[in-house]
């Protein structure tokens, strides 16, 4: 799903799409979220949500940054 205001683009990923990239349960995503150590979800609508793709991909980054 993409949202576009002007010059912004903006990636919204199912569930499905998170699990491919991050390879954690949705409970596990859900524990992280609670905590502030995840990217929230977006509400899109009363039975649907998403996370903003570069969040996700931001949170990554930090991770493989800190590998040695």
């Amino acid at each position: 799903m993409l949202f576009i205001y002007g010059d912004i683009v903006m990636r919204i990923i199912s569930k499905h799409q998170l699990k491919v990239l991050v390879l954690y349960s949705p409970q596990h995503v859900a524990r992280l979220e609670k905590v502030g150590k995840f990217p929230k979800r977006v509400q899109i609508d009363p039975n649907r949500v998403g996370w903003v793709e570069d969040e996700i991909l931001d949170w990554l980054q930090e991770r493989l940054d800190r590998r040695e």
